[in-house]
């Protein structure tokens, strides 16, 4: 049985961000994230499964029971999903250690109490915060905190809204950390939004990418990158170039399967730069030269169009350079 059920969910709004016939399913411990440009409808999609905004038409399972919405439960929310706003907020003027024990169930005993919760503090990288008040925190120690505080409701799935926005690198890499060890030490099943593709990429299992209300592609971060259906999916993760089939034809020869279509996706770090010509190269001028610390990134004019390479053995090019292109997949 699937943890979670989306079937043919609909949300109409007037101002963009409604969804229409959504449908996905997620198993346990299984990480989902959820790609889109703003107003694509990701953060409605997220509010409808905790049970926060009420669907048009569809159903959410969760567990094989469905998930009720506002107008049906007097206090919105399922007790089994935690949702993590963008717009969280921590009340004012108590310590971190007052707000938590506020939201502390009530356990079996003050002892299981105590160490359950030291550890999930732990985990939480909060340990050291406890003594201080919530205006003395930097945005990240504040993310932790209200995550910390939706842990000890003890869900089964949880739900963060781009999570890692307006967060320095220190504290992202950090709350990366404690989302991961979230769902490998406490069994807890998770689902991002988030716009970056590096979070995206390198944590799901599988990535949703939405557009305009609608789920357009489905499928592993590999093929998410690497085959994309459109430019929009592309471009969501990454640069890359939309090559023409003749010239797709002349790199990949026997084995070019655009015909029919608009052309070849090729991310730039698929290209091989070389001195001389060999089979299934073409030719190309040096349009600039751009160094990156672990990359160089190269502009370069092939028959027509530009396109765009990374490579780290290319120190040796500069503008106006005759070199050859050919591809490494």
């Amino acid at each position: 049985m699937f943890l979670l059920e989306v079937i043919d969910i609909e949300k109409k709004e007037e101002r963009g961000n409604g969804l229409v016939g959504i449908n996905f399913t997620q198993k346990r411990l299984e990480k989902i994230a959820i790609a889109g440009e703003t107003g694509s409808g990701k953060s409605t999609l997220l509010k409808i499964i905790a049970g926060l905004i009420q669907p048009d038409g569809g159903k959410v399972l969760f567990e094989g029971k469905r998930v009720k919405g506002p107008l049906e439960e007097l206090i919105p929310g399922h007790k089994g999903i935690a949702y993590l706003s963008q717009d969280f907020a921590l009340p004012h003027f108590l310590t971190v250690e007052q707000v938590l024990i506020y939201a502390n169930p009530l356990p079996d005993s003050e002892a299981e109490k105590d160490e359950s919760a030291h550890a999930l503090y732990a985990t939480c990288k909060i340990t050291h915060l406890l003594k201080r008040r919530t205006d003395q925190l930097s945005g990240g120690e504040k993310q932790r905190v209200a995550l910390t505080r939706l842990l000890l409701t003890q869900p089964r799935l949880l739900l963060l809204d781009e999570p890692f926005s307006n967060l320095d690198m220190v504290h992202k890499n950090l709350l990366k950390g404690v989302i991961t060890e979230i769902s490998e030490r406490m069994n807890i099943t998770c689902t991002i939004v988030s716009h970056d593709p590096i979070d995206t990429l390198s944590w799901a299992h599988t990535i949703l990418v939405m557009k305009e209300g609608r789920l357009i592609q489905q499928a592993s971060p590999e093929e998410i990158y690497k085959k994309p259906v459109n430019e929009y999916v592309a471009g969501l993760f990454g640069k890359y170039n939309l090559l023409p089939s003749t010239l797709s034809r002349e790199l990949l020869g026997a084995r070019d399967k655009t015909k029919g279509k608009e052309g070849l996706f090729i991310r730039p770090e698929h290209f091989i730069i070389q001195k001389t010509q060999k089979e299934l190269s073409v030719k190309g001028i040096v349009n600039k030269v751009s160094f990156f610390g672990s990359y160089y990134e190269i502009e370069m004019r092939v028959e027509s169009i530009i396109i765009v390479i990374q490579t780290n053995a290319a120190h040796y090019l500069q503008k106006g350079d005759v070199a050859f292109v050919s591809l490494g997949v």
